[in-house]
């Protein structure tokens, strides 16, 4: 078993050589330069690396791109093999980066939450006490309260 550091430096050389390779060496018109490589992760055992992506663009880009990256696999697993000069080099996986998405989704929520709280400040502009302003007592107001008796 690998240890963890050289595990993460095998993942910054292929997140590096996937990306250069796709930017430069590849000509298949499905990955053009709208796909980005986010993040690579490696197996403890060196066996398996997982690279993350991002296609921007619509669902029809995005299935192009990924069919685009499958066929392209072995071309990107041999440059990576050359470039990082291991035993074994590990098999590619290509998976959608869903961060993209995730944080368009909180920024709908935020922005909704914004608005309800517009409409809650709207609605309290004119709003008065039910009450007196400050409905806590206080220990000036049980000293007077004892001297009356």
């Amino acid at each position: 078993m690998a240890d963890n550091a050289r595990a993460k430096r095998l993942a910054d050389l292929i997140r590096e050589v996937v990306a250069q390779k796709l930017q430069r060496g590849i000509k298949d018109p499905r990955l053009g330069s709208h796909v980005t490589i986010t993040d690579t992760r490696v197996t403890g055992d060196l066996r398996e690396a997982t690279v993350f992506y991002t296609v921007y663009g619509d669902d029809e880009e995005r299935k192009a791109a990924a069919a685009g990256l499958e066929s392209a696999k072995g071309i990107l697993r041999s440059e990576v093999g050359r470039a990082a000069g291991v035993k074994f080099t590990p098999t590619l996986t290509f998976v959608m980066d869903a961060l993209p998405d995730t944080a368009r989704n909180i920024e709908d929520l935020l922005d909704r939450a914004r608005q309800s709280d517009a409409k809650v400040r709207e609605a309290s502009a004119g709003a008065r006490y039910a009450g007196e302003a400050d409905p806590y007592r206080k220990p000036e107001d049980d000293e007077t309260d004892d001297t009356s008796e």
